[in-house]
C-alpha cells in the first residue's frame, strides 16, 4: 500500500501531449502544470488535485487511488473537471521493481481500445508518468500522453 508514497506532496508537471490519438499523428504540443498528492482512506488510498494549462485554456482534474490488500491491485479513476459528473473507467495494476503498470478496456471515438499507464522512474526525484493506446489488443501501442512531475 506504499507503492505511491513516492508522489505524495506538491508538484509541477511538463505535459507532452500527441495533438491526435490514433491518427498517426506525431506532432506533440507541451504545456505545464501543477499536482498536489495526498494520502486517503487511512493510507490505503491517495488522491491528486491537478491544474493542466492546455494551450487552449486551463481546467482542474482529480485522480483517486486505492489499493486492495487482499489482491495487491491498485485502481486509478480519473475525474475530469471539464465533465464533472463522469468517472474514466478505472485503470488497475501493480508495481514491481519501481514500475507500476496499470490497464483498462476502454472507448476511444466510438472504438474500442486498450489502455496502459506507465508510472517510471519512481526511485528517482522526477518520477514520469504515461498514456498509451492500443486497437490490437495490447500487441503494439501508442504513446500519447507524458508527464514529467518534479517536487515544488
Amino acid at each position: 500500500m506504499d507503492d505511491f508514497d513516492f508522489f505524495i506532496g506538491a508538484w509541477l508537471v511538463s505535459h507532452r501531449r500527441l495533438k491526435a490519438r490514433l491518427a498517426g499523428c506525431t506532432d506533440w504540443e507541451a504545456f505545464d502544470g501543477a499536482c498536489t498528492t495526498q494520502k486517503i482512506l487511512g493510507g490505503l488510498g491517495n488522491m491528486d488535485d491537478n491544474v493542466l494549462n492546455l494551450p487552449g485554456g486551463a481546467y482542474r482534474a482529480v485522480t483517486l487511488r486505492a489499493f486492495d490488500p487482499q489482491t495487491g491491485t491498485w485502481a486509478i479513476w480519473w475525474l475530469d473537471g471539464r465533465t464533472p459528473h463522469a468517472l474514466d473507467v478505472p485503470m488497475i495494476g501493480v508495481f514491481r521493481d519501481g514500475v507500476g503498470t496499470f490497464h483498462a478496456d476502454d472507448t476511444f471515438a466510438g472504438r474500442p481500445i486498450r489502455v496502459r499507464f506507465l508510472w517510471t522512474r519512481t526511485r528517482e526525484a522526477s518520477p514520469q508518468w504515461e498514456q498509451a493506446f492500443s486497437i490490437d489488443g495490447g500487441e503494439s501501442w501508442e504513446t500519447n500522453w507524458t508527464m514529467q512531475f518534479n517536487r515544488t
